[in-house]
């Protein structure tokens, strides 16, 4: 009985798509190798069971099968020996390319931002993120209906076919033209509702730290280590999407906001660009950027890159950044000294363990107060409560109480002048 049992839940074990990556290496290019090692995190990620890798040396991709027609007959032994439902490409692929691999491959075939979008799609949690996922999930599909509609008419399910609402691929443009405006029409409600947030933060002259890094570098982990939250801290690309922000409170009184944000990736689709703008963009009304790193991951450089890469991308140029390399718990050689030229300070810190942070915070402080405005003032008794404003939002250097009323000596931010004139 106990044996009849155990072979019922093998049997209804959830299977794994088995999937094979598939890249070109375009003339000399070195990053390949580690292009694809990051597609198998995001395959692993989706759920896939990667079985093997193909990679080909080109000068160009091929314009109608990405990849040259030897290579193909290559792929085509492997699917059959392997028994491949998939193949998964690391560039996004033109309609035609995908359409002329799907038909001579007899598999289904995606490509790396197919598959991005699939994570984000599974991983969203707020109507918010749905909504975002779903409009770039539609403007991908609505430009690749030609190559697609009978790859998913070829399988029922699989990575590349969730997300929310009505994303069938099988519907035509007109329908998902429709869509997308509905879409367009309700996220333009949720960014009016983060404007009004984001401009009550900014009247409160609270300064605002906004997390920023490559994927999975510990940014979650991080705020929860600082502000003891509890958001979803994960081993996994993009585990979590949704902007959190918590406070923080300094040894003097001084509050603090950090804004965690959405991990950023290399080749991260446009169309999620487009999407997730109105979120990516909270990075921008920030006074601080803190730049998140995994100081462990070989790739550091790259990933570094892309982080300034997308910022510059979304205009935002002008902040102030303190670099955290983070997970130093995990460095073989502890004394190893990493530098980011684009930052204005640099830290060593694990989020992990909170070696570091404490260093990390007395950065943040002094930024904030080099940004904030020294005023000596006597406020008069009936302006008390101007004091509570400086404890809340500035930083209270002396205070004395006098026959004519409180002599104070601060830092401010400047938003806060017109209460002390």
């Amino acid at each position: 009985m106990t044996e009849n049992k155990k072979q019922a839940s093998i049997d209804t074990a959830e299977k794994k798509e088995k999937t094979i990556l598939v890249a070109v290496a375009l003339g000399e290019t070195s990053d390949t190798e580690d292009s694809l090692d990051e597609l198998c995190e995001l395959a692993d990620t989706a759920g896939a069971e990667v079985i093997g890798r193909v990679m080909q040396q080109r000068e160009a991709f091929h314009p109608g099968t990405y990849i040259g027609k030897g290579k193909i007959e290559e792929l085509k032994e492997l699917i059959d020996i392997w028994q491949a439902d998939s193949v998964i490409c690391d560039d996004e692929l033109s309609p035609a390319q995908m359409k002329n691999l799907s038909d001579m491959l007899k598999v289904k075939v995606i490509d790396r931002t197919v598959l991005i979008l699939d994570i984000f799609a599974a991983h969203a949690a707020t109507s918010e993120g749905k909504l975002q996922v779903e409009l770039a999930q539609l403007r991908y599909r609505s430009s690749h209906l030609i190559g697609m509609g009978q790859i998913l008419s070829r399988q029922g399910g699989g990575i590349g076919t969730r997300g929310p609402g009505e994303t069938k691929l099988e519907v035509d443009r007109r329908q998902i033209r429709n869509r997308i405006s509905v879409l367009n029409a309700k996220l333009k409600e949720v960014v009016k509702n983060r404007d009004t947030q984001r401009a009550g933060r900014e009247s409160s002259g609270i300064p605002t730290i906004a997390i920023v890094g490559y994927t999975n570098a510990g940014k979650s982990t991080l705020l929860n280590k600082l502000t003891g939250s509890d958001v979803l801290s994960e081993d996994k690309l993009f585990a979590t999407l949704d902007t959190t922000t918590r406070k923080y409170e300094l040894e003097d009184g001084q509050t603090l906001l950090f804004t965690d944000t959405v991990g950023f990736i290399n080749k991260l689709p446009h169309t999620l660009i487009k999407a997730f703008r109105s979120t990516l963009e909270e990075a921008g009304y920030a006074d601080i950027l803190l730049h998140v790193v995994d100081s462990s991951n070989p790739n550091l450089d790259t990933q570094m890159k892309v982080v300034y890469d997308t910022l510059k991308e979304l205009d935002i140029n002008d902040k102030p950044i303190i670099t955290a390399f983070n997970k130093t718990d995990l460095l073989k050689n502890s004394d190893e000294v990493l530098k980011d030229n684009k930052a204005d300070a640099t830290v060593h810190i694990s989020a992990k363990t909170g070696a570091g942070t404490d260093e990390l915070i007395q950065i943040i402080d002094e930024k904030i107060n080099a940004s904030m405005i020294h005023i000596e003032k006597l406020i008069s008794f009936n302006d008390a409560g101007n004091v509570q404003y400086i404890r809340q939002h500035g930083k209270l250097i002396n205070e004395e109480y006098r026959e004519d009323g409180i002599y104070v000596e601060a830092y401010i931010p400047a938003e806060g002048m017109y209460l002390f004139k």
